[in-house]
């Protein structure tokens, strides 16, 4: 398959609407919380998308039990996906989606410190430090808004956003690092769709949560829109797009998850803007597309 070197009209609508996607389901998960206690809620989503993942595999003749030496590895990743979202679907009952889908998408900061300390030959170029500085920057001032006006509650849900995001990236690298990166793409979400969905099914059980789920269009829907929308269609259009693109230009455009994060929250959910927040949130934003920016294409033709 032939891989192009720039983005046409195709890959920036997708990656506007993938990014419109992962920004908005903060919101839906967080109301969704309301009716579905938040580790069943994120264990559902988890089984729900291996099935259809799997169903998808199958039709496409995808290979699943191969001795690639992926299975240790993978269950680490699951594992570690697993615990990241139980983070997330708690954290979002604490505190607000704004805050939330600013927080977790400090991720590509993550991601670029632990690459440049775990991975050989991952640099980190004089041009991502500053990226770096500006995301660190926002998370500061998004921490400060909330020391401002001590809440407690509100600041453990800003923390565990912030452990959710450095745990996608621990997933990011873990996968970077071992046999993982060498195999389907497909199978490495299917690795953390199932590993996570038996691990969190388990510590909903575990912590008592209770085991209801009101058969309402709201949460039948938004159930739906995490299962079949952004947990298995979302991540299967990311794979598409990664192997027909470059993925640090694709990388780029995450900068607008966490605007459309805030702006889907202050919308739905009538949640307030302040100054700081609205100035983290550029800092972060900017940060971001500053450490995802593509490299001189002349140095990157095969990138």
């Amino acid at each position: 398959m032939q891989k192009k070197h720039s983005l046409d009209g195709m890959a920036i609508l997708l990656m506007t609407a993938l990014c419109l996607t992962w920004g908005i389901q903060q919101v839906v998960i967080k109301v969704a919380a309301e009716d579905v206690s938040p580790l069943l809620q994120a264990g559902i989503r988890s089984v729900g998308a291996t099935i259809l993942v799997l169903a998808w595999m199958r039709w496409r003749g995808l290979k699943l039990l191969q001795g690639d030496g992926s299975l240790i590895p993978g269950i680490f990743a699951g594992l570690l996906f697993g615990a990241e979202f139980g983070l997330i679907f708690v954290g979002l009952t604490l505190t607000t989606a704004s805050r939330a889908v600013i927080l977790l998408y400090t991720t590509p900061f993550w991601v670029a410190l632990g690459s440049h300390v775990f991975i050989p030959g991952e640099r980190i170029r004089p041009v991502q430090v500053a990226g770096l500085l500006l995301a660190f920057g926002g998370v500061v001032l998004t921490f400060a808004e909330r020391v401002q006006a001590p809440q407690p509650r509100e600041l453990l849900g800003d923390a565990l956003m912030v452990m959710a995001a450095i745990l996608w990236a621990a997933t990011t690298i873990l996968i970077k690092a071992s046999r993982l990166r060498s195999v389907s793409p497909h199978k490495t979400l299917l690795y953390q769709l199932a590993v996570s969905g038996v691990g969190l099914i388990l510590a909903a059980i575990l912590s008592g949560e209770p085991f209801r789920v009101p058969a309402t269009p709201f949460v039948i829907g938004a159930l739906g829109f995490q299962i079949v929308i952004v947990a298995s269609i979302s991540y299967v259009v990311w794979f598409w797009l990664i192997q027909r693109y470059p993925v640090s230009r694709l990388s780029a455009f995450s900068f607008l998850t966490p605007v459309f994060g805030v702006a889907s929250g202050a919308f739905y959910l009538d949640e307030p803007l302040s100054f700081s927040l609205l100035l983290a949130l550029l800092l972060v934003a900017v940060g971001i597309y500053i450490v995802n920016m593509p490299k001189n294409s002349a140095t990157q033709p095969n990138e």
